[in-house]
């Protein structure tokens, strides 16, 4: 398995794990507190919605770097 195979395998799962956290965020602020008992993973729901915009931060900015390197043709075939 090569690192450019590695990337993209990083890549994809970046792209599904966004998708995902993206569809969790509730428009009114709900978040994730809207789902039946996801919220007691968290001490409140404002925590939770903070974690959740945190990962979904990180997440957005693997995504977007990986795209440059990917698409820039950086990496060794």
């Amino acid at each position: 398995m090569t690192i450019t195979n590695v990337v993209e395998l990083i890549w994809v799962i970046s792209a599904v794990g966004l998708i995902i956290l993206v569809l969790l965020h509730s428009p009114k602020g709900d978040g994730i507190g809207a789902i039946g008992g996801q919220a007691q993973l968290f001490s409140s729901t404002k925590s939770a919605e903070n974690t959740l915009n945190r990962v979904t931060w990180a997440l957005t900015a693997i995504f977007l770097g990986l795209t440059v390197v990917l698409s820039a043709g950086w990496l060794p075939k």
